[in-house]
């Protein structure tokens, strides 16, 4: 089985999760710098099989665009053109780096290790792959 493949992109950083091979389980895989995240998508799925991108989609606690989700909206054409074979889905990301914080204090990290930021990245997209498959099942 393919795995699902989950992108928290910014403007500086994008942080990136995937599954198992039977998705069942969401680990955080790498941050990179978001000029370089299509190039190593392209990389990645020759490696391994990709059964569809989820990308968080920023909105605000209103429920309304933020200022990133132009970038994100455009870096998902970006992404379709570049691998068009592999379908993208959206899914909320509000929260996630919060959430991907208590989860780094919860989980004993030291203050050094939360201060990287692309720590805090690779596991928010950890978090919304994991929405996003806990979605899937209701």
């Amino acid at each position: 089985m393919a795995r699902l493949l989950a992108i928290d992109y910014g403007m500086k950083r994008t942080g990136i999760a995937v599954t198992d091979s039977l998705q069942l389980i969401a680990s955080a895989l790498e941050t990179v710098p978001s000029h370089e995240v299509l190039k190593f998508l392209k990389a990645y799925v020759l490696k391994e099989p990709v059964e569809s991108f989820i990308v968080g989609l920023p909105k605000g606690l209103d429920g309304l665009d933020t200022d990133n989700t132009a970038r994100v909206r455009k870096f998902v054409t970006h992404l379709q053109n570049a691998l068009p074979d592999i379908p993208v889905y959206w899914h909320d990301e509000r929260f996630t780096s919060v959430m991907a914080l208590q989860a780094m204090i919860a989980g004993g990290s030291t203050k050094k290790d939360r201060r990287i930021k692309g720590n805090i990245d690779k596991i928010s997209a950890a978090i919304i792959l994991q929405s996003y498959m806990e979605s899937r099942k209701e």
